[in-house]
């Protein structure tokens, strides 16, 4: 099977079921992608595919192969990835940083999507789990992006 991930097409002989985040980390080594509960409700997997926020650890790799996949590992090549975490940085966002690789893909899926959002779009969108409790700085950074 094919998957194409920061631009790079890789191929992977993987069992079509097995989730992304076991390709991305696993097979291709890509570590900045978080395994946090597995079941979809924390965010700190979440990739972009063709642009959308979606939590790799319950996307079968089969189900995207023919998509584009951005990790953290290259969203700094994207304009928007870029400021945000510039933005990320400026606001001292991490505490512990586990969670912040899915929260800085999740907030650039938004800005790609919305680029100036509301504080209510802010709180829809930005609904990835973080243990240390920084979601005013996350609030405050992604303002930041979209003002950059």
């Amino acid at each position: 099977m094919q998957v194409t991930i920061n631009g790079t097409k890789h191929d992977v002989d993987v069992e079509p079921e097995t989730p992304l985040l076991w390709v991305i980390r696993d097979t291709l080594g890509m570590t900045g992608t978080k395994y946090g509960c597995g079941v979809a409700q924390c965010g700190a997997c979440t990739v972009l595919v063709d642009g959308q926020a979606t939590r790799s650890c319950v996307t079968p790799v089969d189900s995207v192969a023919g998509m584009a996949i951005t990790t953290i590992e290259a969203i700094e090549n994207d304009p928007v990835g870029r400021k945000v975490v510039e933005a990320w940085v400026a606001n001292q966002v991490p505490q512990c940083g586990y969670c912040q690789s899915g929260q800085v893909m999740a907030a650039t899926a938004l800005i790609k999507q919305n680029s100036a959002p509301s504080e209510d779009d802010i709180a829809a969108a930005m609904v990835n789990l973080c243990r240390c409790g920084t979601y005013n700085a996350i609030s405050a950074a992604v303002k930041q992006a979209t003002q950059a």
